[in-house]
């Protein structure tokens, strides 16, 4: 867990400091500002800070780099959707509202938090299936990552530690402690809902990403990049746009935090951005990718370049060190 150790604890205090900034001026941004000035503020605070963030965290080990650079895009992504949504006519939200949506939830609809009243309704349905949901999972990815770390210690098998430990973590974060904060909304009256919403189900890759995989990544591109860029360059174009986007954030969140790799998980989103529109063409001459042989597709297109996504470095500098694995 060294990885995840600050060696400089001030560090942390200035990137609190810093967090901290960016959600009380990012309101400000986003509800007194015209839309104009709020994108240029929004989008030059995402990369001059970005770069100010690695910057401070640049002698910090790369977990710690990992979940600043993280932290920091996540909140200035909140801010723009906002004003996204502000400019299509959502209402503006209470201060408390947003210390929600930016603090409490990782999704990017900022719109289930914009009803003032939301709170005064009580608890919506499905909230305890969500939170039981939510703690079978944790449960299970906790159990994963045990086997993982015991695979290591009795076999010495990077590889096979690595296949158990990627999908407990996504199986304890992902569809644990996503569908427990969005169980805990819906029990005050928010409408919050699940993020991961059985991926294995989707019979092509644009369903996996548009309905199935990581839903605050998907509103985050609709609203901030899709549908603005969608209205003056068309549909493709702004598709590539917001596989780009998710591209160059997975860039900041996977290749930056260990100095290597740099382009590869851009590389994928492109690919998977050109997969999607293959697939729109296909459908429209008729031949849509559905059934079982839309789930094979998928499936395949998803897992085979998998490792351009999570590459070696990326695997040694960050995922490893939880269970203990030294670099090698």
């Amino acid at each position: 867990m060294s990885a995840y150790l600050p060696s400089q604890f001030w560090v942390v205090g200035v990137l609190a400091a810093v967090l901290v900034a960016v959600i009380v001026l990012g309101h400000v941004i986003a509800h007194r500002s015209t839309t104009v000035v709020a994108r240029a503020l929004s989008w030059t605070s995402l990369v001059v800070g970005t770069l100010g963030v690695e910057k401070l965290v640049a002698g910090e080990p790369p977990g710690v780099r990992m979940i600043a650079l993280i932290g920091f895009a996540l909140l200035v992504m909140k801010v723009i959707v906002v004003i996204e949504e502000r400019a299509r006519g959502m209402r503006p939200l209470s201060f408390s509202a947003w210390l929600g949506f930016t603090g409490a939830w990782l999704g990017m609809k900022p719109r289930i938090f914009a009803a003032t009243a939301s709170v005064e309704r009580g608890a919506l349905p499905g909230a305890g299936t969500l939170i039981r949901r939510g703690s079978l999972h944790v449960v299970m990815g906790t159990a994963l990552a045990i086997l993982a770390r015991i695979s290591w210690t009795s076999g010495q098998s990077r590889l096979l530690a690595s296949v158990l430990l990627l999908p407990g973590l996504s199986l304890l974060l992902h569809f644990g402690v996503c569908n427990l904060l969005a169980g805990m909304w819906r029990l005050r009256g928010v409408a919050c809902d699940a993020l991961f919403r059985a991926p294995l189900r989707s019979q092509n890759l644009g369903e996996f990403w548009a309905r199935r995989w990581n839903l605050a990544f998907s509103e985050m591109t609709t609203i901030a990049v899709y549908r603005p860029l969608a209205e003056r360059l068309g549909r493709g174009p702004a598709l590539m746009a917001g596989f780009a986007l998710s591209g160059l954030l997975h860039e900041m969140a996977i290749t930056v935090p260990v100095r290597a790799g740099f382009g590869l998980p851009l590389l994928y989103f492109m690919i998977h951005g050109g997969l999607v529109l293959v697939e729109r063409a296909l459908a429209r001459a008729g031949y849509p990718l559905t059934s079982w042989a839309g789930r094979a597709w998928a499936l395949f297109w998803l897992a085979a370049p998998l490792p351009i996504l999570f590459h070696r470095p990326f695997l040694a500098g960050v995922i490893w060190p939880l269970i203990g694995i030294p670099a090698g």
